[in-house]
């Protein structure tokens, strides 16, 4: 049985990762799938509002990795999934889920996404998008404001106590495991054009085996 060709895309935060995502899921609609790792932060439902505000989103050990890696091994294996949702406004997982078919390209997002040797084993191929840290920091800033209902002072406190010391020891670091880097993201449109090429030759040369 043929197994699903995944591309990671990591970075930091506000680097531009999920705009590239979402631009070559658009590029290709249902010819590919779609895995976000934010989707899979562990549920905190016994924790209150005001406890789980206070948790460090942004270390390994926020994720439910094991979940993680059970769904992405189905879509490798071209099973369908039903993957969680997350709610950032609630700092919650949702009841419900989202049915996801399986596609012989998935592309897979997030920040930790090379933290973890067995989730970087199933990538075939793995982009880090790098972007200047004050440009990633601002992006974040009106992303948190505007779409997650936050005030500046959190954002900003959030920032310097958790979001820079941990990328600066578990994103930066796996830049290494990168087969390419994309300055910018999803902002880069040469780097995104050569992507989509890319995944055009994979599926072409899906449906000339079938």
């Amino acid at each position: 049985m043929s197994q699903a060709v995944m591309i990671g895309i990591a970075g930091g935060t506000g680097s531009g990762k999920t705009t590239l995502a979402r631009t070559l899921k658009k590029s290709f609609e249902d010819d590919v799938t779609l895995l976000c790792m934010d989707w899979y932060y562990r549920s905190f439902h016994h924790l209150s509002f005001d406890e789980r505000k206070g948790l460090n989103f942004d270390h390994p050990d926020a994720f439910d990795t094991p979940f993680f890696i059970e769904q992405m091994k189905c879509l490798k294996n071209m099973q369908a999934i039903h993957h969680p949702v997350y709610s950032f406004i609630e700092h919650r997982r949702l009841e419900e889920c989202i049915l996801e078919e399986p596609r012989h390209v998935v592309i897979v997002e997030g920040i930790l996404l090379y933290e973890n040797p067995e989730v970087r084993d199933l990538l075939d191929i793995k982009i880090y998008v790098d972007t200047d840290a004050d440009i990633r920091f601002a992006r974040r800033l009106t992303r948190d404001i505007h779409e997650r209902g936050r005030d500046i002072d959190s954002v900003v406190t959030q920032y310097l106590k958790t979001v820079k010391p941990m990328h600066e020891a578990f994103v930066e670091p796996t830049k290494r495991y990168a087969d390419i880097i994309v300055p910018q993201g999803g902002m880069n449109e040469v780097a995104t054009d050569m992507i989509v090429e890319k995944i055009k030759s994979i599926l072409r040369r899906n449906d000339a085996a079938q």
